[in-house]
């Protein structure tokens, strides 16, 4: 199961089973997002993410 990661800026939800379409596919884990992605809310770097351990 892939961790989910949290975005501490504004709390949007990264599922790596749904991805950011159309720039990252569904499937893809956090660890292989590009770095220079960055939270399609509210545009927080990618290092500003924390995992959902529960």
């Amino acid at each position: 199961m892939l961790l989910k990661w949290r975005c501490r800026v504004c709390g949007y939800i990264y599922d790596p089973e749904e991805g950011d379409p159309p720039e990252i596919p569904p499937g893809t884990d956090f660890e292989n997002v590009p770095e220079e992605w960055v939270c399609p809310v509210c545009g927080a770097e990618k290092n500003l993410f924390d995992p959902i351990t529960r």
